[in-house]
């Protein structure tokens, strides 16, 4: 299963620390991506990975605070509000010809 790190690099200031942290974690077996926050001194993982591996080799950088781990999927919940969305407009749609023939019938 993929899964989310979200890393702080404490020692990640310029782009020459950067490149060390990016490299040192993409020689991780299982590591798919990689993305690095320069302004919050965060680095995300994403990929199938032993967590404790990614910061062992991290800690060779900077010294590295665990942020959060979890799922690499958010797309899932992309789609369930999407299709929510989708559905409140066609209850939007039949309602209004169920009033239309409501007024029909008055008459």
């Amino acid at each position: 299963m993929e899964q989310k790190i979200v890393l702080k690099v404490m020692t990640m200031t310029d782009n020459k620390t950067k490149q060390k942290a990016i490299e040192a974690a993409a020689d991780i077996f299982g590591v798919d991506a990689i993305a690095a926050d320069m302004n919050e001194q965060k680095l995300t993982v994403i990929g199938q990975m032993d967590t404790i591996a990614v910061v062992k080799r991290l800690k060779k950088v900077g010294k590295v605070d665990i942020l959060s781990v979890g799922p690499a999927k958010e797309e899932k919940k992309e789609e369930k509000k999407e299709e929510k969305k989708e559905e409140k407009k066609e209850e939007k749609k039949e309602e209004a010809p169920k009033e239309e023939k409501k007024d029909e019938e008055k008459k």
